[in-house]
């Protein structure tokens, strides 16, 4: 049996170094965002549903359409539409162009 804990837009989250507002936070395959300053070792919470802005590449051929699926590629810290070896982060919402430095992004799971 089941039993309902909260409504999962936030999960809590446990650093063990500083975690700032806004870093994305990879868990296996569970990302989401920091919501406000996490010190170390101090329970804080990450959203893990929400409209986002990520950054991107730039240059050429790093546009992403609207509905595109999109992941987090830790080595550069940037969304990319490339699924091999990153996390799935969420779908594009609005459209970005090669020069757009972010892109914005609904969170799912």
């Amino acid at each position: 049996m089941a039993t309902f804990v909260q409504d999962g837009r936030y999960v809590d989250y446990t650093p063990g170094s500083a975690v700032s507002a806004g870093a994305v936070v990879v868990q296996a395959d569970l990302v989401g965002v920091a919501v406000r300053d996490i010190p170390a070792n101090t329970l804080g919470v990450l959203a893990v549903e929400g409209v986002f802005t990520f950054p991107k590449a730039t240059g050429a051929s790093t546009a992403i359409a609207v509905g595109t699926t999109v992941y987090w590629a830790s080595g550069t810290s940037t969304a990319t539409a490339t699924a091999t070896s990153n996390k799935l982060i969420g779908k594009v919402v609005k459209a970005a162009v090669d020069a757009d430095a972010t892109v914005l992004v609904k969170l799912f799971q």
